[in-house]
């Protein structure tokens, strides 16, 4: 089976900012995925994450995406579609994300396939937790990632209320 990363990038700590990774966080308290499908909390990391993107035949990216659009708005790039100021904004610390995938092409362990989906963030101040007007959009976000899931013939089941 083709290995398919979901991948959470953020900081916790900076409010909206942190989306992707309460994202992954929900992925895995809510429900079971098949063998083929990590989640992975990619936090603020970024060479730690070349091993993940090179093992990756899709690869699913969820983050806040500053795209200039009102807060809420949620977002959704797929492959060539994929502008490249949206990459360059997906940032990590010490290098550009755009940059760790460049990395893995050059290595030629490129996915074959890549989804960024993310949501318009209101504050990235310094807060733990979402926005109002993210919190209300954050259910659509997380459909858009199941949906996308289903696209690929991933339906996660759902755990159930011990």
């Amino acid at each position: 089976m083709d290995k398919v990363i979901i991948l959470g990038i953020g900081n916790i700590l900076l409010s909206d900012e942190g989306v992707g990774v309460k994202i992954i966080q929900d992925l895995e308290a809510q429900y079971d995925f098949p063998e083929n499908v990590e989640l992975v909390d990619g936090g603020v990391g970024s060479f730690s994450l070349l091993p993940y993107i090179e093992s990756a035949k899709k690869l699913l990216i969820i983050d806040a995406i500053s795209g200039g659009k009102p807060p809420g708005t949620i977002y959704k790039f797929k492959d060539k579609n994929i502008p490249y100021q949206i990459i360059e904004k997906i940032s990590l610390h010490e290098i550009s994300f755009f940059d760790i995938l460049n990395l893995a092409k050059l290595r030629g362990k490129y996915p074959e396939e890549i989804v960024i989906i993310g949501i318009e963030p209101q504050s990235l101040e310094f807060k733990i937790g979402l926005t109002e007007i993210v919190e209300k959009n954050y259910n659509k976000l997380l459909n858009e990632v199941l949906a996308q899931l289903k696209d690929w013939g991933i339906e996660p089941k759902p755990k159930h209320a011990t």
